[in-house]
């Protein structure tokens, strides 16, 4: 499978050693990386034509991601 772009270690870069400690000690960050982590998969999918999809369904689920990316970066600022 090709690189999945907008991992979250790559969005964030500077806090890859934070949000492993997150996942493990916060069960809503750990469900809201996880709810990112399928939507990027699932994002990908549609963009290498893996998976059909219409152009409305695709900006649905990249604002959600965008959505999600947003909360987890406020849980991280938090600390």
């Amino acid at each position: 499978m090709s690189h999945v772009a907008h991992e979250l270690h790559e969005e964030f870069p500077e806090k890859a050693e934070a949000i492993h400690a997150l996942k493990a000690s916060n069960a809503h960050f750990a469900r809201l990386a996880e709810e990112y982590h399928t939507l990027n998969r699932t994002i990908h999918r549609i963009e290498t034509e893996v998976e059909p999809a219409d152009d409305a369904t695709v900006e649905d689920l990249k604002k959600k991601r965008l959505t999600l990316k947003d909360e987890i970066a406020g849980l991280m600022a938090a600390l």
